[in-house]
């Protein structure tokens, strides 16, 4: 077998190609999914046995649990979907990836999805190259899953071709009677082999060429599927390597239950293996056992035409390859009921352990900073209830979950301007602010959704008031991060300037700062009980107000003085000023919280 070096950076640039493709389809689905397909996830995957339903369809009908599995990471990424739910989906796939093995043992033939990449190309770049922004992201999220796939198939088509060349498994058989030793290492060359070539289908090929020759036991061509169920996991984990800390748990969560799937297995190996012998004798397709036995004996007993068996110069309609046919036919049905039956059972069993392995791979895969969180709603993801009042108090909930995640924006803002310029954790910090303004923006939408679905339904004057207000509140959040996100595009005119700040700069954002956080924490104590909005709090919250706008008045007035004598450069004061004027506009998108908290709550106020 040739494989140059050039093989190699085909092979490299394929995986490139495919975690390119893996980003931007994830970016392409954020801008053009909106609240709808969210919704339709939602929906799809309400409970965990829907979500196992939907995604035991999706793989039967794409045939292929990888792009299941792929698509699920990049929802997951793209915040369509939670990890409970990618769960669910998840161990449907495993389920579904059988109806593939059945259709070729059955008729022959695989849907081919590289065949319509092209054509999808050509209808993206058309998306693209219209005017309406809505169909430019949906030409994006169609480009960045044909190049998802593109790089899928060409990672296949440059990896060594281990299918064409089976001589290479030959010394296998040399461990082929080491007992449960055989087993385990069997299953390691299952889970290595389908990792290589990216195809649990290929290994399967491979597997029913090895024991057509002879060289393993119906047992150990089990082990060798059972390792396969383990290194096509290894797809979604290279999906998952350009994705955010949400995306990283679902690839992790897969490897996780066809791991802990296969250690059950193996613990029952040999009962297990004779269970699907016998139903696979039950539905009238022989003893899979007996096609070893038949090479083995062909080998020792008339080694002439076991030779040319191999090479291929057997007549055709030669006795020993018609029964060679039905054993091997026999074999293929016992390795599908086999695949076909540990899935089910290890669904069956792992289903009701969902929430389990969410903790799990939160366990093994933490979030090293609060912001890695993905964007999920807590209170109103899901449809509306029968009482108009609770869907007011979920919302209620939602708003106040809404301006936590938005303070923290506040000190991101703080952290980055005491950042090295330049740096990588500028540049990481940077990305999680801008990261945490679309979130925002999302949120804002889908909040505003549910509220304008809720003054849909039967409300009280008094309720209609309280969504109009809700409304105006999320607004004004919005405008904080908004605000939170243009102190970083001050900081990068700075840096582009080569403008240095002096110590006294610095000390007296901070002091501005400290002033902001503290009025935004009161404005969070507030929606933390919104329904009983106390009348000295809010007072508290104006003096705050009127602190901020005195300070920035004392630090514009000293500004020019500053810049007369010499204590820092003209160019410094202006994104000086233009971050101290960002700030106090954060004050203002405060007050305007706490003033609509005091028109419209303040009356059940303590």
């Amino acid at each position: 077998m040739d494989y140059s070096i050039l093989d190699f950076l085909c092979l490299i640039g394929a995986v490139g190609l495919f975690l390119y493709g893996m980003k931007v389809m994830s970016e392409g689905l954020q801008k053009a999914a909106g609240d709808r397909l969210r919704n339709i996830l939602s929906a799809m995957t309400r409970n965990r046995f829907a979500g196992l339903l939907t995604g035991c369809a999706i793989t039967a009908l794409i045939q292929s649990s990888s792009a299941s599995t792929v698509m699920v990471v990049s929802f997951v990424n793209a915040g369509l979907m939670s990890l409970g739910q990618s769960m669910a989906v998840i161990f449907g796939a495993n389920v579904g990836t059988t109806f593939t093995a059945w259709i070729i043992a059955l008729f022959g033939f695989k849907v081919n999805i590289s065949s319509f990449l092209l054509p999808l190309i050509g209808l993206a770049v058309v998306l693209l190259l219209l005017n309406k922004s809505k169909t430019k992201n949906i030409g994006e999220l169609l480009i960045g899953f044909c190049f998802l796939f593109m790089g899928l198939d060409m990672i296949s088509n440059y990896v060594p071709d281990l299918q064409s060349n089976p001589e290479m498994f030959e010394s296998l058989r040399n461990y082929a009677s080491m007992g449960v030793k055989s087993i385990l290492i069997f299953t390691l060359v299952g889970l290595v082999v389908t990792m290589v070539i990216q195809s649990s289908a290929a290994t399967f090929a491979i597997t029913l060429i090895m024991c057509s020759k002879g060289w393993i036991t119906f047992d150990l061509a089990c082990a060798l599927v059972l390792g396969s169920n383990i290194g096509t996991t290894i797809t979604p984990i290279l999906a998952s390597l350009s994705g955010n800390v949400a995306a990283k748990r679902a690839s992790m969560g897969h490897l996780l239950f066809n791991l802990l799937g296969t250690v059950w297995c193996i613990c029952v190996f040999i009962p297990f293996v004779n269970l699907n012998s016998w139903i696979t004798e039950a539905i009238g397709q022989g003893d899979p056992n007996s096609l070893y036995r038949f090479v083995s004996e062909l080998e020792m007993n008339n080694p002439e035409i076991y030779n040319h068996l191999f090479d291929n110069s057997l007549p055709a309609g030669h006795d020993v390859l018609r029964q060679l046919a039905a054993m091997q036919m026999s074999v293929s049905f016992g390795l599908s009921i086999f695949h076909t039956t540990f899935n089910i059972i290890n669904v069956c069993v792992m289903i009701w352990l969902t929430n389990v392995y969410v903790k799990i791979v939160e366990w093994i895969i933490p979030s090293k900073n609060r912001d890695d969180e993905e964007f999920t709603l807590k209170f109103i993801s899901g449809g509306l209830m029968n009482a108009a009042e609770l869907n007011i108090a979920q919302a209620e909930k939602e708003i106040s979950v809404y301006a936590e995640r938005v303070g923290r924006m506040i000190d991101m803002g703080q952290t980055l301007i005491h950042t090295k310029e330049k740096s990588e954790d500028y540049n990481t910090l940077l990305s999680r602010i801008e990261k945490y303004e679309d979130i925002s923006d999302r949120m804002e939408l889908e909040i505003a959704h549910y509220l304008n679905r809720c003054a849909e339904g039967r409300l009280s004057n008094e309720g209609k008031l309280k969504i109009a207000a809700m409304l105006n509140i999320i607004s004004e959040i919005e405008s904080i991060a908004d605000s939170c996100l243009g102190i970083g595009k001050i900081m990068n005119r700075k840096i582009q300037s080569g403008v240095e700040f002096n110590n006294e700069i610095y000390s007296n954002i901070d002091t501005m700062y400290t002033y902001v956080k503290s009025a935004m924490d009161m404005m969070i104590g507030h929606l933390n009980n919104i329904e009983n909005v106390s009348g000295k709090l809010l007072i508290d919250s104006y003096n705050k107000e009127r602190e901020i706008n005195n300070y920035r008045n004392v630090l514009r007035g000293s500004n020019i003085e500053n810049i007369n004598a010499k204590h820092y450069e003209y160019q410094a004061g202006i994104y000086y000023m233009d971050i101290i004027g960002d700030l106090e506009k954060t004050g203002d998108y405060i007050i305007n919280v706490v003033d609509t908290l005091h028109d419209n709550f303040r009356k059940a106020a303590k």
